[in-house]
C-alpha cells in the first residue's frame, strides 16, 4: 500500500510538471501529462528494481520532473543489499545530473530576468541544491539498511543462541538421565553385594543348624549365634546404605531447585559421587577386612586358603572396594553353586596393579545344597566394577571341574 500510494503521488506530480515541459518542448500538453503519468508510476517497483527507478529519475531530471521519485528511489537504492559501488555510481550520476540541470536553469533565469548576483551564486546554488536533493536520502537509506542488517544479524544470533541453549538443555537432560541410570546400576550392585553375601551365609548357617540341631545342640547354638550376627550385620549395612541414599536424594532435590537446567547433569553426578562414598574410606569395605570376610566363609563350613603375594600397601578407595567386592561375590557364588568345595583366594600386590583370583575345586558329591537362588547378576556386576576402573575381568570353569574368577585392577 505504501508503494502504490507513493507511485500515485509521484504520477500526479510528474503529470503536473509535464504541462510546462510540454509547453517548453512545443508538444501538446496531453502528451506531457501522459509522459509524466507513465514516468511517475515507475515508483511502484522501487523495492524490486531500485536501479530502474533511479535511472528513470535521472533521465527525466532535464525536464524538471520526478522530484519525489528521485528522493524515494535514492533512499530505496541506498537501503538495499546492492554493492556499494553501484549505489555510489548511481548517486553520483543523480548528483551530477541535478547539478547540471540546476546550473543551466539558473543561468537562463538570471539572463532572462537580467539579474546580476555575482559569478559565485549560480555554482553555489547548483551545488547546494544537488547536494540537498541527493545526499539526505542516500545517507538515510544507508543508515536504515545498516540498521536493518544489524537487526537481522542480532535476530539470527538470538535464534542461534536459543538453539544452542535448547541443545545444551537436551544434553544436560541426557547427562542427568545417564547419571541417574549409572546411580541406579551402582545402587543395584551395592545392594546385591551386601544382601547376597550376608543372606547367603545366613542360609548356609541355617541349613547347617537344621542338620545338627538334634545331634549337636552346642554346635546348633553356635550356628544360631552366627546367623544372628550375619543378620545384624546385613541390617546395619542396609541402614547405612539407605541413609546415604536418603541424604543424597534430599541434596539432589535442593540442587535441582536452585540451579538452572544446564547444571542438572553436574548436580546428578555430584549426588552420585556422594552416594558412592567419596567423603571417606569408612563408607565402603577395604582390603584390610579381607581376613574377616574369609573368616565368615570359613565359619559357614567352607575351606578357604588365602595367599598374598607382594608387599601390602594402601590403594585408592575405589580400587580397594572393587577388589573386596570381587572376592566377596566370588565366595558367595561358591556358597551358592559349589557348597563344600575347597576354595583358593590369591591376592597379588604388583608395581602398578593389584590382581586377585578366587578358584574353587569341584564340590564333593555328598555335599548338601542350601538351594540358594541366583539372579545371574553377580558376574555381570563384578565385570562392570572392574571395567569401570580400567581393569580386566575373566571368569569361567576350570579343567578340573571347578570355577575361577580372576581380575586385574590398575593401582591408580
Amino acid at each position: 500500500m505504501l508503494d502504490v500510494s507513493l507511485a500515485v503521488v509521484s504520477a500526479f506530480e510528474c503529470a503536473a510538471e509535464g504541462v510546462p515541459f510540454a509547453r517548453d518542448a512545443g508538444i501538446p500538453w496531453a502528451a506531457g501529462v501522459v509522459f509524466g503519468l507513465l514516468a511517475g508510476s515507475v515508483l511502484v517497483v522501487r523495492r524490486k528494481w531500485p536501479i530502474a527507478v533511479v535511472l528513470v529519475a535521472i533521465a527525466i531530471t532535464p525536464a524538471q520532473m520526478g522530484f519525489l521519485m528521485g528522493i524515494v528511489g535514492l533512499y530505496t537504492l541506498a537501503a538495499s543489499e546492492l554493492p556499494r559501488r553501484i549505489i555510489g555510481s548511481l548517486a553520483g550520476m543523480s548528483l551530477l545530473g541535478t547539478f547540471i540541470v540546476m546550473f543551466v536553469r539558473l543561468r537562463q533565469d538570471m539572463a532572462r530576468d537580467d539579474l546580476d548576483l555575482g559569478d559565485w551564486f549560480v555554482p553555489f546554488a547548483a551545488i547546494t541544491t544537488s547536494l540537498g536533493v541527493t545526499a539526505p536520502p542516500v545517507l538515510l537509506g544507508m543508515y536504515v539498511g545498516a540498521r536493518r542488517r544489524l537487526m537481522e544479524s542480532l535476530r539470527e544470533r538470538a535464534d542461534s543462541l536459543e538453539r544452542e541453549l535448547q541443545l545444551l538443555a537436551e544434553r544436560a537432560e541426557e547427562r542427568a538421565e545417564w547419571a541417574r541410570n549409572e546411580e541406579r546400576t551402582r545402587i543395584a550392585r551395592e545392594m546385591h553385594d551386601v544382601v547376597a553375601h550376608r543372606v547367603s551365609l545366613m542360609v548356609v548357617h541355617a541349613a547347617a543348624l537344621q542338620a545338627v540341631a538334634r545331634k549337636d545342640p552346642e554346635k546348633a547354638v553356635k550356628n544360631a549365634a552366627l546367623v544372628g550376627d550375619m543378620g545384624r550385620q546385613a541390617l546395619t549395612e542396609l541402614r547405612e546404605m539407605l541413609g546415604v541414599l536418603r541424604s543424597a536424594g534430599e541434596s539432589g532435590r535442593r540442587e535441582r531447585a536452585s540451579v538452572p537446567l544446564a547444571a542438572v547433569g553436574v548436580a546428578a553426578a555430584a549426588a552420585a559421587s556422594r552416594a558412592a562414598g567419596d567423603d571417606g574410606r569408612a563408607d565402603g569395605p577395604c582390603l584390610s577386612e579381607l581376613d574377616e570376610l574369609i573368616g565368615q566363609s570359613a565359619a559357614a563350613g567352607m575351606v578357604v586358603d588365602l595367599s598374598v603375594e607382594g608387599e601390602e600397601r594402601s590403594y585408592a578407595r575405589e580400587v580397594e572396594q572393587t577388589a573386596f567386592r570381587v572376592v566377596q561375590e566370588a565366595l558367595t557364588n561358591v556358597h551358592k553353586h559349589a557348597a563344600g568345595a575347597k576354595t583358593y583366594v590369591r591376592l597379588a600386590h604388583r608395581v602398578s596393579e593389584i590382581a586377585m583370583q578366587v578358584e574353587n575345586e569341584p564340590p564333593p558329591e555328598a555335599a548338601s545344597s542350601a538351594r540358594l537362588p541366583s539372579g545371574g547378576n553377580g558376574l555381570v556386576g563384578m565385570k562392570e566394577r572392574v571395567n569401570a576402573l580400567g581393569g580386566v575381568f575373566v571368569s569361567g570353569p576350570t579343567d578340573a571341574g571347578g570355577f575361577r574368577v580372576s581380575a586385574v585392577i590398575p593401582a591408580s
